[in-house]
């Protein structure tokens, strides 16, 4: 069985990502951001959301640890900063319900999502500026950088939060990287 776990970096929303995963029938396990990934044994890692990019443990060494990632939120963010793109605040604010467009239909993470499709995401912090390496998958009216992937690396961020309900395909998200976990 295919095991993903989910590093714990304060969010309000993680232990519905953990859920998300084991309604799909995964091992999944909710795991301290102070946890090396050597001491993980898993086919997969989500980043999750949080309050701080001051409180992220060690997430950032989970990049390296040679398994696909999914950042969400403040897991995306770290994602950039750490590989060098560029992280601000963002003119939206808090939490809203956000229309988003799907600009790469082969992604293997969003690009069998609607082209337009109905998230639920927070814009206080956001990429501005994509990692070398990375490509955009979707973007919105209020966020130029709602997704991104590194096919190559096999790391993944959505800005959006698909673990919650009022996210459309959120669900979708999870059983695609699923599918690439698998493929491994």
């Amino acid at each position: 069985m295919t095991k993903i776990v989910v590093v714990d970096n304060h969010g309000q929303f993680t232990h519905l990502e953990r859920r998300a995963l084991r309604d799909l029938g995964v091992d999944t396990e909710l795991i301290d951001n102070d946890t090396p990934p050597e001491e993980v044994d898993a086919d997969g890692v989500v980043l999750s959301g949080g309050p701080d990019m001051d409180r992220i443990g060690k997430s950032a060494e989970y990049l390296e640890a040679d398994m696909p990632v999914l950042g969400i939120c403040l897991g995306m963010q770290l994602i950039a900063e750490e590989l060098g793109g560029t992280v601000g605040g963002g003119e939206y604010g808090g939490y809203a319900d956000v229309s988003v467009d799907i600009v790469d239909e082969a992604d293997p993470l969003t690009g069998s999502l609607h082209p337009e499709t109905r998230v639920w995401a927070s814009h206080a912090d956001e990429v501005k500026e994509l990692p070398e390496g990375f490509e955009l998958t979707a973007k919105s009216d209020v966020c130029d950088v709602e997704a991104m992937s590194d096919t190559d690396r096999d790391l993944y961020g959505v800005q959006w939060h698909p673990e919650v309900a009022h996210t459309e395909e959120g669900d979708e998200i999870f059983e695609n990287f699923l599918s690439i976990c698998e493929s491994q």
